[in-house]
């Protein structure tokens, strides 16, 4: 992975009706993973174990924390803090790298 150019719409597929996930670099608890989720996927309640941003590159998600929603769209990032209770649906194919640190 070092020292390539990457093409963001390669690095994870959302062809198949599953949720995809490619980790691209891992440190400890920070990473970096590119995922693909197909319309109307949803990644149930969870929490992250670091701070995290997530970039959506492709599609449109919706972001649940609490009673809170926000609607990320292509080219958007939305940042949030570990421990953090949250749940993802993909209102579109989306992909989106997430950015734990």
């Amino acid at each position: 992975m070092f020292y390539n150019v990457l093409e963001l719409k390669d690095l994870v597929d959302n062809r198949e009706n599953m949720f995809d996930r490619n980790v691209l670099l891992e440190r400890g608890e920070s990473s970096l993973s590119a995922i693909a989720l197909k319309k109307h996927e949803v990644l149930d309640n969870h929490f992250s174990v670091c701070d995290a941003c997530v970039y959506v590159f492709e599609g449109e998600a919706e972001f649940h924390f609490n009673a809170e929603k926000f609607t990320v769209k292509k080219g958007e990032l939305i940042m949030f803090e570990k421990e953090k209770e949250h749940k993802v649906l993909a209102l579109k194919d989306t992909k989106f790298l997430l950015i734990k640190i």
